[in-house]
This record gives C-alpha cells, sequence and structure tokens, in this order.
C-alpha cells in the first residue's frame, strides 16, 4: 500500500502544490468571512463609544430606552422612563444604540 502511494506522488509532483493551494484559500475565507466583520463591527462599536455625550438617547443590550445623564471613563449612568428616580449605572458596552438629541429652529 506504502508503495503505491509513493509511486503517486512520484508521478505526480504537482499533488502538494494542491493541498498547500486548498489550504491558504480555505484560509483566505476563514479571513473574509469571519475575521474582517469581526473587526468591522469592533471599528464601528468603538466609534460608536467615542460618539456618546450626556443627554443622548440610547438602547440598552437588554431592549431599555434611557437617556444618558452622567459619564466616566467606561460607565454611563442612565435615566430610564418618566420618573427621576429611575437612574442605572452601566458599563458603556451595554450601549447598542445611540440617537442624538434633536434641536428646532422655528
Amino acid at each position: 500500500m506504502n508503495s503505491l502511494l509513493a509511486l503517486d506522488n512520484a508521478n505526480n509532483p504537482m499533488g502538494s502544490w494542491v493541498i498547500i493551494v486548498y489550504v491558504v484559500l480555505i484560509g483566505a475565507m476563514m479571513y473574509f468571512m469571519i475575521i474582517k466583520p469581526q473587526k468591522k463591527q469592533k471599528k464601528e462599536q468603538a466609534a460608536l463609544m467615542s460618539s456618546m455625550e450626556i443627554g443622548d438617547s440610547v438602547m440598552t443590550t437588554a431592549g431599555f430606552y434611557g437617556v444618558i445623564i452622567d459619564m466616566t471613563d467606561d460607565t454611563v449612568i442612565v435615566e430610564f422612563g418618566n420618573n427621576k428616580n429611575c437612574r442605572i449605572p452601566m458599563q458603556k458596552q451595554a450601549i447598542v444604540q445611540i440617537e442624538k438629541p434633536t434641536t428646532e429652529i422655528n
């Protein structure tokens, strides 16, 4: 059996190159389908975190809507609903959507 494999490789020296090409193609596919979109998503998330300001309306990962009333480096205090006593500190990463307040000029 080993003599058949050795004979096959001796007759087809390009066989090992085909395997290398397949491995490179699979690696490239994984990069463009998995790694690159994750990097893009991280970049968008970082841009979202840097644009956050006091007074912005936000949505949390739990689906709650509120307004940012205070911020530190890695945490924010969000006020939920009309009740001024419902203020919850949370990490900035818990915010998934930001809506800037609109100013109407008459």
